[in-house]
């Protein structure tokens, strides 16, 4: 398998990406929008990709958050409220908040699963401060980092309840940006005592789970030239150092343009860096060509960390749907409310 998470350029396999599939092998897959027409039509791709590669154990991920960032929304998924609506109640009723949200991704899993799809980008762990860009905003868990960690963790155990992985994102923090990281390079001059008080104190709680996406983000107190997505000194001080993530970490999107150069140069640069993987969304196949030659076959302490995240995509517990169902209706009615009144 090669250390590459790959995009799909639409709702079916075409004849060039079966065979780039079959001779690359990605150990991922990610879907979006412009892959999502019908419930069949989805588990037909998943399966059509999965055979092209030739393995069961390729991870099939998506960005399933909620609120503005759901790539199922209905009529294929269900409405779902922005981490903030679980922030709200947290500061009334901390117990239920936790317990909501983690009803909520368990819910969110059985649906994933139902469509072959075994991985969700979420949660988000960033920590927004006021006059940061809003790219985050209401996507946070909170404005404190036991909050975010508290309600982080909720929702990546959710997801694991349903035999679904959580990717914890954007690691070490995408709170203090000041810029969209899809369209510039955001740069954070806050100094490293802060930060590690604050930004990355949700991954240091979190730094148990499976997966991990890296942020497109200048840390000037760890490292003034590079984002920590192509920082060796980010990834082996703090992501792997300070806040001690053990687990298979993978690059954020490398068409964002916060990163520059060629899409292979980015690639090599994301696992020079230390990912275990790169992620490429945008499902561009001569991108794609150049993103695969440029990593490695997946490897050593990588492979290692592949392999144990895949471990840990176990038989989902049981659990009651409509009694899920009627929980995210009232978070979601609770959210209208709150939206209303303001």
């Amino acid at each position: 398998m090669r250390a590459l998470i790959t995009g799909l350029a639409a709702t079916g396999l075409s004849p060039d990406e079966a065979r780039f599939l079959a001779r690359t092998k990605p150990c991922g897959l990610i879907l979006f929008t412009r892959n999502l027409e019908s419930h069949d039509q989805i588990r037909r791709l998943v399966v059509d990709a999965r055979e092209a590669i030739g393995r069961d154990d390729v991870l099939v991920l998506i960005d399933q958050e909620g609120g503005r960032v759901q790539r199922l929304r209905p009529p294929l998924g269900r409405a779902l409220p922005p981490a903030a609506a679980y922030a709200a109640i947290h500061a009334e009723d901390p117990v239920a908040a936790c317990a909501l949200a983690r009803s909520q991704a368990r819910l969110v899993a059985a649906d994933l699963k139902a469509l072959g799809i075994d991985t969700d980008c979420a949660p988000v762990l960033d920590l927004p401060v006021t006059g940061a860009h809003d790219i985050i905003g209401d996507r946070a868990y909170g404005s404190t980092p036991d909050q975010v960690a508290a309600l982080g963790r909720a929702v990546a155990e959710g997801f694991l309840d349903g035999g679904v992985l959580p990717v914890i994102k954007h690691i070490p923090g995408h709170g203090r940006a000041t810029a969209d990281s899809h369209l510039a390079l955001p740069v954070v001059e806050t100094p490293h005592a802060e930060l590690s008080r604050t930004d990355f104190a949700p991954f240091r709680a979190l730094r148990d789970m499976p997966l991990a996406m890296t942020a497109h983000v200048v840390f000037t107190a760890i490292d003034r030239e590079r984002p920590a997505s192509t920082s060796r000194r980010v990834t082996d001080r703090v992501i792997r150092g300070e806040i001690g993530f053990g687990g298979l970490l993978m690059s954020d999107d490398l068409s964002m343009r916060a990163l520059s150069g060629s899409i292979g140069a980015r690639a090599a640069a994301v696992i020079a860096a230390g990912s275990d993987v790169a992620l490429h969304c945008n499902g561009d196949l001569a991108e794609m060509e150049a993103a695969a030659a440029a990593v490695p076959e997946l490897a050593g302490t990588s492979a290692d960390r592949f392999f144990a995240a895949v471990a840990r995509r176990a038989v989902a517990r049981p659990f009651d749907p409509a009694a899920a169902v009627a929980k995210l209706s009232q978070v979601l009615a609770n959210h209208a409310a709150r939206a209303e009144s303001v």
